[in-house]
Formats: C-alpha cells, structure tokens, sequence
C-alpha cells in the first residue's frame, strides 16, 4: 500500500533572546502539537532581524537562547529541523530570485510595511519594504504547504502565494501554494492588559523566570478596573489576569476563580496568587529544560550545525530547480 505525503510545515521566530509567555502560548505551543504531524521546519530568522536597529554583540547570545527556549518548550530535537536562518544561504539566494517577480505595488500595500515604518520613521530602509519577500523565500525554499501564522500574518501568506504563481506562470511548477494554518491560539496581552504582550514594550512574564520574579510582576498587573476594593464584584471577561488563568488553571479551579470575581469571594491578590501556582507548574520544568541547555553549549552549538548543513542540502535542491528554470547555469552540484 503507498503511504500518503506527509505535508511541509515552515515558520520562523526573530531571535528576540528569552522567550516569553506571549510567545509560548501564542505560538510555540502550538508549534510543539503540530511538529509531529507534518514535516517541519523552524527557522530563527536573525535576516528578519536586521532591519531594526541592533547591537550586533548581542546577536548571538539572543539567537542562542532563542534557541535553547525552543527546545526546552518542547521542540523536538531529533525530528524537526530547528536552524538559524542566515546559515543557509538559499535562503538569501531565492529573496533576490523572487524580487524580479514581485510587483513592487504589493509590497507597498502591505499593512505591517506602514506600521513598521510609522514605528521606525527614522530607518524606513528597503529590507522593511522587502521583509514579506525574503518571508516568502523562508517557506518556498523548502516548498511547504502549511504555515502557522496569526491573523496579522495572513496578508503576508496571500503574498507568498502570488509570488509563488508568479514565477510558476514566468518560469514553469516549482512552487506550492502555502496555506495560513490559523489555529485557536490566543492573542496574549501584555502585564498592562492594553497591548500585546511584547519585549519592546516592557510587559512580558519570561519563561524562565523565577516564581519571586514573576510574582513582582503580577503583583502589580492590571485586573479588571472595577475592582476598586476586594468587596466589589467584577467581570472575569474584563480581567487580564483571568485571560492568563486561561491558559493554565485547570476548568474546576477555573470556574471557582469566574464565580468568585463575580461575587467578590476571590480578591485580587488571591487571584493572582492562585495564577502564580498554576502558571509556575507549567513554567519551572521549562526553566530547568533550557538552563541545562545552556550548560552543554557545544552540544547545542553541533546540534544547530547540523540542523543547518541538513537544511542547506534541502534548500540547494530546490535553488537547483529554480535556476534550470530560470536557464541560470548551475556551478554546483549536490
């Protein structure tokens, strides 16, 4: 009997350093529950990184423990193909390829090109114009089907599958059409409950924070503004801390936390005490994954080696592909 094509999964994480909750139950997350059921390749995208301002001194400590956070939330470091973005060339390679094809109208009406050259009005470079491209070159490559992606990155996929249509109308099949794998995962917000959870912005909980860090940090969160004293009932629905409780208190304990908000049982201290218990017990063997990481640096150094000489083998066949029918001679073999 012929077995069926596992499909190609491909998504990317800037190397931002520690990783927080945000991103963990975000995406990463859902990342470790999919990993299994396609073939799947992580990519630290330190190219994408590079159009913001950066001490390049810390570039490598951030793409380190970017990896190392991956790994102790659950990635698999024998069966996905987890690596560091500028070690594979074809990456760079097919961005280019995929300039000559790409109207540059598209990459204009890109809403996340507006915002990010509003936030960043002094370095509005071409790289933020062409991030969507290179974002394209990171899938294509390895010619996935299915990205993860939250609803602000579907734009960005619609854009991969026209850039895809494009060379393949140009030039002849190469490239799948990818598709935005939309999933439940929540958006987090951040400690001050009015934007998302975010480094830049200074209201993240890292993942591996110690229980009398992050308790310093919830102890002073925003809740819902109703409560004004422990005697004022409030609206879970409205509550910040009640979105993390989401994320990690069991239903039965949970149902009592909604009930006592309502009535004014549960204070918020107490709330936020119950949420510190439950969000470490998911939170300490994570931190105990990634300092033992952290300790065997050359095995994680060889292990991110190796991802990339794998990956750079994948990506050549399909920049092999590309050039043959581009009539672009080919100097390399395999």
């Amino acid at each position: 009997m012929r077995s069926l094509r596992v499909k190609v999964l491909f998504t990317g994480i800037q190397p931002t350093g520690e990783i927080h909750i945000g991103n963990y139950f975000g995406a990463i997350k859902n990342w470790v529950d999919l990993q299994h059921r396609y073939t799947s390749y992580i990519c630290i995208v330190d190219l994408h990184a590079l159009v913001i301002s950066y001490d390049p001194k810390e570039m490598p400590n951030r793409v380190f423990e970017m990896a190392a956070g991956l790994y102790a939330c659950g990635i698999d470091m024998q069966n996905t193909n987890l690596f560091v973005q500028s070690e594979v060339p074809g990456h760079a390679d097919l961005t280019w390829i995929f300039n000559t094809v790409t109207p540059l109208g598209e990459l204009e009406r890109m809403t996340q090109f507006k915002d990010k050259a509003r936030q960043h009005r002094k370095n509005v470079n071409a790289g933020l114009l062409d991030y969507p491209v290179l974002q394209a070159a990171d899938i294509l490559l390895y010619k996935a089907e299915v990205v993860p992606v939250g609803e602000d990155q579907v734009q960005h996929i619609e854009l991969t599958r026209e850039i895809a249509r494009y060379f393949n109308k140009r030039y002849g099949q190469v490239f799948p059409e990818c598709e935005a794998l939309l999933t439940a995962s929540p958006r987090i917000m951040g400690l001050d409950g009015e934007q998302k959870m975010s480094k830049s912005k200074g209201n993240t909980i890292g993942i591996t924070e110690t229980e009398a860090e992050v308790w310093k940090k919830l102890a002073t969160a925003k809740t819902d503004p109703a409560r004004i004293r422990r005697t004022d009932p409030g609206t879970p629905e409205k509550c910040n801390i009640y979105s993390y409780h989401k994320l990690v208190t069991p239903q039965d304990e949970l149902a009592e936390i909604h009930k006592g908000c309502r009535t004014a049982a549960i204070g918020c201290v107490d709330c936020k005490r119950m949420l510190l218990k439950n969000l470490m017990a998911v939170l300490n063997p994570i931190r105990e994954k990634y300092h033992a990481l952290l300790s065997r640096p050359d095995d994680l150094s060889n292990l991110l080696e190796e991802n990339a000489k794998k990956c750079t083998a994948r990506a050549k066949q399909t920049m092999l592909e590309v050039k043959e029918k581009m009539g672009l001679k080919a100097v390399w073999k395999i």
